[in-house]
């Protein structure tokens, strides 16, 4: 046991940010799960390449912050499901873009919707003006 300092675990702002964050991801992932079985690195990939269009697996690891094991094993996964397919880049035979195929845009957008109205019950749990203010404090908060 450890002399008690005053500091208290349960209000340390990068706990609060992550109990949070693991919240919103766990209430969101039943979605995404139940829908069309995938894990949230899998959600994260379609996403990215819904939103961005091709990308090499590489470029979404960095975008995306997950580790490039991940990635692949969530390309994998997306494979299976028809979801997307790998397209040789021109002039580099060695790394290929990842490209969503009609199945995979098409659970893009039912997620995209599903995110839309989730966001939206936060919205409302929230309020407008507490919810706009969050988003604002977390993009300042990434940015440091």
């Amino acid at each position: 046991m450890t002399e008690d300092d005053g500091f208290e675990l349960s209000s340390f702002t990068p706990y609060l940010l992550n109990q949070a964050a693991e919240a919103q991801s766990v209430a969101f992932a039943a979605i995404y799960r139940n829908r069309y079985g995938m894990l949230r690195t899998e959600w994260r990939v379609l996403f990215h390449l819904g939103r961005y269009g091709p990308m090499t697996a590489k470029d979404i690891s960095t975008s995306a912050l997950v580790h490039k094991t991940k990635i692949s094993r969530a390309v994998r996964a997306l494979e299976q499901k028809r979801f997307l397919k790998r397209v040789e880049r021109p002039g580099d035979g060695r790394s290929e873009y990842l490209v969503l195929r009609p199945p995979g845009e098409e659970a893009f957008r039912d997620l995209c919707h599903a995110a839309r109205e989730h966001e939206a019950q936060l919205e409302r749990r929230l309020g407008q003006q507490d919810a706009r203010m969050l988003r604002q404090l977390l993009v300042k908060l990434r940015e440091t």
